[in-house]
Parts: C-alpha cells; structure tokens; sequence
C-alpha cells in the first residue's frame, strides 16, 4: 500500500498536464462504470487530435460521445461502434480514424500494457482483415498473430470506492474494462463516489491497488442508462 495522499482537489488538477496530441485510455462498457467527469472535464479543457482507446465511443451527447461532437478525437480504438450514430458517421466518412479491435484482444492488450507485456500472440483475428500486416505463427497447431500491448499517456477510470492511497473498489459490472485501463496509464486519473478513511477497505476487496493510481477525485454521477427495456 502507497503512503502518498492521492486526492486532488479539483477537475482541472486531475487531468492537469492533458495535451493535444496524447493517448487516452478510458474505462467502461456502454454506458457502465464510464468516468462521466472525467470525459466532461476533457470537453472543457478543449484539446483536440487525441488517440482515445475504450470498449466503444459512449452515445450521442453522452460519455465519450461528446468529445466527438466537438471533432476532439483523431482516432479510436475499439471494439465497437455500439450505439453512437455520430461515431459511425464520421468513421463512414473518414473524418475519424477507427482501429476496431476484437473485443478480448482488445482487454488483453490493456493488460498486458499495464503488465510491461509489449507484445502477445492470440488466435483471434487470424485469416480476417484484422491479421492484416501483423506477423503470423504457428503455435501448437494454431495459426496465431503477434498484437501489441496498449499503454496510454493518462488512463481515466470510474470505480466506487477509493481510500485516500487510491485503493479502488468497483461495484459489480461496472468493473468492466477499468481494472485493465487503471494499469496502462502513465498518469491514471481514478473518480469515485465515495472517498474514505485509510483502512476502511477490506483489502481482499480492493480490485485495483493504490501503486497504479496517481490522482483521485470524489464526483457525482448521472449514470444513465444506454438502452431501458421494460416489459409489456
């Protein structure tokens, strides 16, 4: 456990430093356990030409959705187009350039970048448009490709819980892609809904350890819901 206060005070401290130009790795699935503020604050700070790597691009005028609105990213790397018609238009169009990625790969690839893995061979994508300039080989009988690792300049993640070292603790399927993304940053910026006291945290429950977080920050959460179904 780190000894060091993890805490900032204010939005704009969190991502202190964000650049044009950098790599963003952000946490989430849809709609679930995205770092809602964290993306806001991104908007307001208006940098533009970023490389954004998540699951998929959040909805029109929500989550990461927003960022496309105001034309901030340069390319995307993900998994799917999901339910965003902005983000299909503009990767038809060829404004945005889009990296889609398996979506296993793609949680591996986090991995292993925050592992210091530079590089992995899976079987997923073999003979599809996906192998295409990556070396192949075959191991034990299965034709494999070579991917790299991600890592990021900032990773910014949601989770639920936090004490002040940054240990955090995610609520069930919001977990989703966070742990991943917490390790791959070189700066992590965690949100939380609730900060507490040094050893409040069952430490067989902590998900992501304090050494991979570099700032943390209390918010307020909208959380919607990407799509209702309800019965007849």
């Amino acid at each position: 456990m780190s000894g060091l206060d993890k805490r900032v005070g204010s939005y704009a401290q969190a991502l202190d430093g964000l650049q044009d130009g950098m790599t963003v790795l952000a946490g989430g699935f849809g709609l679930c356990g995205i770092p809602e503020n964290l993306i806001a604050e991104i908007r307001r700070r208006g940098v533009r030409d970023l490389t954004v790597v998540s699951n998929n691009c959040g909805v029109d005028g929500f989550g990461l959705g927003v960022l496309l609105e105001d034309r901030q990213i340069r390319k995307m790397i993900a998994s799917y187009v999901g339910e965003n018609a902005l983000f299909e238009q503009q990767l038809l169009s060829g404004e945005l350039e889009v990296e889609l990625t398996p979506q296993g790969t793609l949680a591996e690839k986090l991995r292993a970048g925050g592992a210091g893995i530079p590089a992995f061979f899976t079987a997923t994508g073999y003979g599809t448009p996906v192998a295409e300039g990556k070396e192949a080989r075959e191991i034990n009988g299965r034709h494999c490709i070579l991917e790299p690792a991600i890592t990021g300049d900032f990773a910014i993640v949601k989770g639920w819980k936090a004490d002040h070292f940054g240990n955090v603790v995610y609520r069930h399927t919001a977990q989703n892609f966070n742990p991943v993304v917490a390790t791959a940053g070189r700066i992590t910026v965690v949100e939380v809904e609730e900060i507490v006291e040094p050893g409040e945290l069952d430490p067989t429950q902590i998900h992501t350890p304090g050494i991979y977080v570099d700032r943390l920050i209390c918010g307020s959460f909208e959380k919607r819901i990407e799509k209702r179904t309800l019965r007849a």
